[in-house]
Order: C-alpha cells, then sequence, then structure tokens
C-alpha cells in the first residue's frame, strides 16, 4: 500500500482518468471558486481542496499551507478594513476611521478564495502532467502547450538543480560559519548565477530537440497511451451532471453574498443547501475515486 504520509501523486486512480476528465474537472471547480464569495462555498472548497491536497501529496503538504495560508487570511482580513471602512457594524475607530465587521470578513473571504484556488492549482499539477497537457493542446497550440508544460515542470526542477548547485559548492568545500553574511550571499549569488545559466542553457536545448523532432509541423503525428473508456464516461457525466447543477444556481445567485453595507444572502437556504450539497460531491469526487481505487488495490493483494 502507498504510504500516506507521502501522498498518491501522480500514480492516484483519478490520475488513470483520460486526461479531457480530468482537464474539465479542474476547470469546473477552480473557476466556480474563483466566483463564490459565499461562505458555505468558501468553506466547501477549502475543506476539499485540503483534503484532496493530503491525499495527492501526504500530511507534509500542510506545513505549507499553514506557512501560506495563516499570514494571507491574517494580512488580508487587518488590511481590508484598514483601506475600506464600509458597513454598518462598527467595531471601533482608529485614527477616526471606522473599522466594522463587515469589512473584516470580506477580507477573510477574500483571502479564502485566493488560499482556495492556489490549493485547486496545486492538486491541478499533480494530476495534470506535462505529456496530458501535450496531449490536450499539442495540436491546436503547440507552441502554448509545451509553453504550459514547461511553466508546470519549472518550479520543481529549478528547486532539484537549486540543491544540486548548492551540494556542489559544498562538497567543493565552500561553507561558511553561521555569521559570515558577506560570504553566504556572495555564494548565493554564485549558485544563482549558475542555475539561471543552466537553466537559460536547457531551455534552449530543449526548444532545439523539439524542433528537430519536428514539434508543431502541420500533420506531424504524436504518440499517446490515452484512450477514452466506458469509465471515463461514466466519470465524465457525472462531473458535467453535478457541474451544471452547481453553475445553474451560481446563475441564479446561490453563491453570492452581500457584504456591504450589511452582510445579506440574497437567495433563501432552502434554495442554497441542495446546490451546495452537489458542490460538495463535484468536490469529493476524486478523493472518492482515489479511496476507491485504493480498496480496489488492497484486495488484489
Amino acid at each position: 500500500m502507498k504510504n500516506p504520509y507521502v501522498g498518491l501523486g501522480d500514480e492516484s486512480n483519478f490520475a488513470s482518468y483520460h486526461p479531457v476528465v480530468t482537464f474539465l474537472y479542474f476547470c469546473s471547480v477552480i473557476i466556480i471558486s474563483m466566483f463564490s464569495m459565499n461562505p458555505v462555498f468558501l468553506a466547501l472548497t477549502l475543506f476539499g481542496g485540503l483534503v484532496y491536497s493530503v491525499v495527492l501529496q501526504g500530511w507534509s503538504c500542510m506545513r505549507f499551507y499553514l506557512l501560506f495560508a495563516v499570514p494571507v487570511l491574517v494580512f488580508t482580513m487587518i488590511l481590508n478594513p484598514l483601506a475600506n471602512h464600509r458597513g454598518v457594524t462598527v467595531l471601533f475607530y482608529l485614527n477616526g476611521n471606522a473599522i466594522t465587521m463587515e469589512a473584516i470578513l470580506y477580507g477573510l473571504a477574500s483571502a479564502a478564495m485566493l488560499v482556495s484556488v492556489v490549493i485547486w492549482f496545486s492538486c491541478f499539477n499533480k494530476i495534470m502532467t506535462a505529456d496530458k497537457i501535450i496531449y490536450l493542446f499539442g495540436r491546436v497550440v503547440p507552441v502554448i502547450a509545451l509553453l504550459i508544460s514547461m511553466c508546470f515542470r519549472f518550479v520543481p526542477l529549478l528547486k532539484a538543480r537549486f540543491h544540486e548547485i548548492h551540494q556542489g559548492q559544498r562538497g567543493m568545500g565552500r561553507k561558511f560559519g553561521k555569521w559570515d553574511f558577506i560570504k553566504k550571499g556572495r555564494l548565493l549569488a554564485k549558485e544563482l548565477s549558475i542555475l539561471i545559466a543552466w537553466s537559460l542553457e536547457a531551455a534552449i536545448e530543449t526548444s532545439d530537440s523539439m524542433t528537430a523532432r519536428g514539434y508543431g509541423l502541420r500533420g506531424r503525428t504524436s504518440f499517446h497511451i490515452f484512450k477514452f473508456t466506458k469509465r471515463d464516461k461514466n466519470l465524465l457525466v457525472a462531473i458535467l451532471l453535478l457541474t451544471v447543477i452547481v453553475m445553474a444556481g451560481c446563475f441564479y445567485g446561490v453563491n453570492n453574498i452581500y457584504y456591504y453595507p450589511a452582510i445579506l444572502f440574497p437567495t433563501a437556504w432552502s434554495v442554497q443547501i441542495p446546490i451546495a450539497v452537489c458542490y460538495f460531491l463535484l468536490l469529493i469526487l476524486p478523493t472518492v475515486v482515489d479511496i476507491k481505487g485504493e480498496q480496489r488495490w488492497l484486495k488484489l493483494n
């Protein structure tokens, strides 16, 4: 069984589905997340993203999210009421300016939406590998497809290269004391210079290699292992059905909320709850798929 503290990564059962299915799923979730300021939708999005991120990346990802999410939430919650004094519920006055509860909650909701989208994009990056991106867009927009795949790979590749450069410098005896800030700064600048030169050279080599292989030429064929099966069709139908229901509710205004001048939900709870349930089912769909896949794997072994 795969280590739950490491995560399933791109070996998850959901990742084995056709790229069209997984791509449409993440597009649906991210688009809905970007236009939902309702606290119920925000809480569901954040919860679903954290759960699925743990499934894919293990519990180690929680440290990054805590270091990223908590400062963003606190900073936005403090900054927004300092710049925006709208709202009827005045908590106190700061230098003659009203600090309102509505402004604090609006800042918190904005930060929660940003964090949720970042979390779901991290899941997207784990599932949608470079070969899937090229498969989806290689024939339509080959240059953009290659650029997107390289961008997704860029950050982890840079981290690995920088670690290799740093270890090489240490192996050459370039180690300095704890308080040698000037020498450490010079070493860091040298390592960054090596990293940039290495990355530029690798990018040129990649470009020349793809050109030599005829990438982007009209009529060029490419090999892929992706086949659209009945399993993909069933999951795609479920995704589209839930997405249509949720987006119809969003068009009706279920995911909206008025923060100014006072907090007001424009639609009744009797309408919000069914749409929120469908949205929750959409969010946990890949988690359920991966859990069932792991259970099936255990039964076979």
